[in-house]
């Protein structure tokens, strides 16, 4: 063990990595275990998240050719190499236009379906607006029916009775003078 510390700590420098055993990872789970491991030995260490990688693009095509291949006799044995060459990077570059007009039409019918998408909400959200919006008058107006129904009422209330109060002491004047109280229960 005293070999094995004088190896990490070197003379003359304080205190060094800790010895830890070389573990060679078997299965991607391991590995990916291993280096979890790794990370989470130092939480306050960043972790390394590598960029995103570029995306291809091919070569844009040369605006002149100069070395023009032709079906003349005495060309050589490596034209044809050049040719399949040149052909093969040709038709990548045909296949990586067709691919990114294809994903600018997806791009492009997406955009459009999110866009009905966001419509047709707004639409339901509109009608359902101007069904709440209805309910709310409907309930408006019927609390108002009620507070008219409510005041015309105690109106002809106080009025009749005002009214009836006032008859009441009329007949009581004249039945007070037409019969004795006595008759009349009255005191």
């Amino acid at each position: 063990m005293a070999a094995h510390t004088q190896k990490n700590n070197k003379q003359g420098k304080p205190g060094g990595k800790e010895a830890q055993p070389l573990i060679i990872a078997k299965t991607p789970a391991e590995e990916q275990r291993l280096k979890l491991e790794r990370l989470m030995r130092n939480p306050d260490k960043l972790a390394p998240i590598p960029d995103r990688p570029k995306e291809w693009n091919p070569r844009a095509p040369p605006e002149f050719v100069r070395d023009v291949m032709g079906s003349s006799a005495g060309a050589g044995s490596g034209e044809f190499h050049v040719y399949r060459h040149l052909r093969r990077r040709e038709y990548q570059r045909q296949d990586f236009l067709d691919k990114m007009a294809d994903k600018h039409n997806h791009d492009l019918d997406y955009l459009d379906k999110v866009e009905q998408n966001k419509q047709a909400a707004e639409e339901r959200t509109a009608k359902r607006r101007k069904k709440r919006e209805k309910l709310k008058q409907k309930k408006l107006m019927m609390k108002k029916a009620k507070l008219e129904a409510k005041n015309k009422n105690d109106k002809d209330t106080s009025d009749k009775s005002s009214a009836s109060s006032e008859e009441e002491e009329e007949r009581e004047a004249e039945d007070d003078a037409e019969a004795p109280s006595f008759i009349m229960g009255k005191k």
